[in-house]
């Protein structure tokens, strides 16, 4: 009967753990997450460089290997005039050919800055550079549109390492919390060993090393249960939480591993050391 007692209180232990760990992991998705959308957002952005009249295939070719030579922009494409007609009549329902008799409308590139160069001042400079090439007329891009995003980049980014920090600090409160009351049961057990002379360590170290294995566990748990809705939301929804690239998973693991052993060690520790240095008639008061 107590064996089963002790079994079904480290499952308990074990699940809460895990659900635990699933919001810390959640909490690094929702990182990446919100990583990626703003790189996506600052690399749609567009750069408009508009050629002259005259510039010719071998200017066009010059420029193209200044935009992949400067890594400055992720993509370029090219809108010949005959395309930028045709884009200007679909839009304004008109066709200006038809009563000048020529085609008024120049070439261009259209960039996309990466997330490097997507900042108000480097696109500015970029954009200054761009100014300077002698086939080059105009330069147009998004100045206010850089602006605001810049600025709503960084107060979201702070608001959400602010909950972040939060929800990682009542993640640690609450293993702290499920570990401790795992522990609780024994602490006439642990001052019985601490009676008969048990060094601190001795007395810690079979809890340390259950929980940090309950920790590692739930670790593995908690990634499976990540991977899972990771998995569903992406397939059977069609929405991409984050990229899926090693750096990423990696990273995820990395911090639920680190997490669960590093917390489940930590709580083993405070919660032993509390019941250590408690004296006889204070462990039938708690």
């Amino acid at each position: 009967m107590r064996k089963h007692r002790f079994r079904n209180s480290y499952l308990t232990a074990s699940v809460s753990v895990s659900l635990v760990l699933c919001l810390i992991g959640l909490e690094c998705v929702l990182l990446l997450s919100a990583g990626a959308l703003v790189t996506r957002m600052r690399e749609n952005m567009t750069i408009t460089a508009v050629l002259t009249q005259d510039a010719d295939s071998a200017q066009c070719a010059r420029f193209e290997a200044v935009l992949e030579a400067g890594g400055h922009c992720s993509r370029y494409s090219y809108v010949s005039k005959e395309q930028a007609l045709e884009e200007h009549i679909t839009y304004l329902g008109e066709d200006p050919s038809v009563f000048l008799g020529y085609n008024p409308l120049s070439a261009c590139y259209e960039i996309h800055p990466t997330d490097a160069y997507s900042h108000p001042d480097s696109l500015a400079q970029f954009a200054e550079q761009l100014k300077t090439m002698p086939y080059i007329s105009e330069v147009i891009y998004p100045r206010d549109l850089a602006d605001l995003m810049s600025s709503n980049v960084h107060d979201f980014s702070l608001a959400l390492l602010v909950v972040a920090l939060v929800l990682l600090i009542v993640s640690m409160v609450l293993i702290v919390n499920t570990i401790r009351l795992q522990i609780y049961s024994k602490r006439f057990i642990i001052n019985t060993m601490t009676l008969v002379g048990a060094t601190p360590w001795v007395i810690r170290r079979p809890f340390v090393l259950k929980n940090m294995l309950m920790g590692l566990a739930s670790s593995v748990v908690a990634l499976a249960v990540l991977s899972g809705v990771v998995y569903y939301v992406d397939f059977n929804l069609g929405v991409l939480l984050f990229p899926l690239s090693w750096q990423n998973i990696a990273f995820v693991s990395a911090v639920v591993l680190c997490s669960g052993l590093l917390i489940t060690l930590l709580a083993s520790l405070i919660a032993t050391g509390r019941y250590i240095r408690m004296d006889n008639n204070s462990l039938y008061e708690i």
